[in-house]
């Protein structure tokens, strides 16, 4: 809104520093979450970090027991330990506030099975076999977690770009065109107050003037 648009009234006066009182206090609350969510996001890139590390050693094994149950016990019994399986995992998706966010809750089960419970025959495979199992079922389990760490950093990512940018806009656009909005008002009621001041001194010298004559 112009500047000159603006009625210089006490009550528009009145309702235009109200509006920067508000604007200060929204400012400063969207500042503490700004930075409490960049706190968070930290916190969190952190434990992903970990699991990124944790994820290449996991693989790591993975590969290497897989290639040696391959190469001893051949390709076809580890396929054929692979097709057995009769328990599948699930993998639950919910929901969580995370300082006013909405960030995924991943929670998963059957990815580690018994051996009992993998579908092959014990005693028709080898422990090179059940060690492979082991490490992908280890490996899986941890991308799940990741899965959910990644996404909740998106999400903050997010966030915190969107509050930048509210935060910016009070602070460099709203907050100066109010308080420009506030000096014009000021200045202009002081204007009609000094203007007022000179017309009544005025008619005071004439009625003096006509009093004496």
């Amino acid at each position: 809104m112009a500047v000159r648009e603006i009625q210089p009234t006490r009550s528009e006066l009145l309702e235009t520093t109200r509006k920067i009182r508000l604007t200060k206090n929204g400012h400063k609350i969207l500042k503490l979450k700004r930075d409490g969510l960049i706190l968070e996001f930290f916190n969190i890139l952190d434990q992903a970090k970990n699991l990124r590390q944790e994820i290449a050693g996991l693989y790591k094994t993975a590969k290497e027991t897989i290639a040696i149950a391959s190469a001893v016990d051949g390709v076809i019994a580890v396929r054929s330990a692979a097709y057995a399986l009769t328990v599948h995992p699930e993998i639950q998706l919910r929901s969580r506030n995370l300082m006013g966010v909405v960030v995924p809750e991943i929670t998963s089960s059957r990815i580690v099975a018994p051996l009992d419970e993998r579908g092959y025959g014990i005693i028709g495979t080898s422990p090179r076999i059940d060690e492979a199992a082991d490490a992908y079922e280890k490996l899986v389990e941890t991308v799940v977690k990741a899965a959910e760490l990644e996404t909740t950093m998106k999400k903050l990512l997010e966030e915190i770009e969107r509050t930048k940018r509210r935060v910016n806009a009070l602070e460099f656009k709203v907050l100066p065109e109010l308080e420009e909005i506030e000096r014009f008002i000021r200045f202009r009621l002081e204007e009609l107050e000094r203007d007022n001041i000179f017309r009544l001194k005025r008619i005071k010298n004439k009625t003096a003037a006509k009093t004496e004559a």
